[in-house]
């Protein structure tokens, strides 16, 4: 049976200089581990008995970095599902998409967490080492950008 994990990926807009493209003004929300490699990754976690996948992605969002769903919007259109093994066995994880409201909210880290960062997209896959997060944050950069 395959392990199923459900999260965030989680965004903000800085205000910019109106000359700028709002999609320069992007930032992505990536924890840092605080178990095995020290690993980067959007808050996500697995579902419990009785959960669906969503609220399993706003439970682990408030427990990992203690956001409230009402302090974010869940942007439509957009669901991410990604299959890969962990410790031999088959893992899914599947993403939603969601904007702070107030990009000044403070994040609070659980203890399965040591840092956070709120980083630009080429900086965000510099950090996350696997490929298909790096080609899931492109692709949520191009589907904001092709919303402008």
């Amino acid at each position: 049976m395959a392990v199923r994990a459900c999260g965030l990926i989680i965004y903000r807009r800085l205000q910019l200089a109106p000359s700028s493209k709002t999609t320069d003004g992007i930032e992505y929300l990536l924890l840092q581990t605080s178990y095995g490699t020290h690993h980067w990754t959007p808050p996500k976690g697995h579902v419990d008995p009785g959960e669906d996948d969503l609220q399993t992605a706003f439970r682990e969002t408030q427990e990992e970095a203690g956001l409230q769903a009402s302090q974010l919007t869940l942007i439509e259109g957009y669901k991410k599902e990604l299959h890969y093994p962990v410790h031999g066995k088959p893992k899914t994880v599947i993403y939603w998409l969601a904007e702070m409201k107030d990009c000044k909210t403070e994040i609070k880290l659980s203890e399965e967490h040591q840092a956070f960062q709120w980083l630009k997209l080429e900086d965000a896959c510099k950090f996350v080492e696997y490929e298909d997060m790096q080609t899931t944050l492109r692709e949520v950069h191009q589907f904001l950008c092709s919303k402008e």
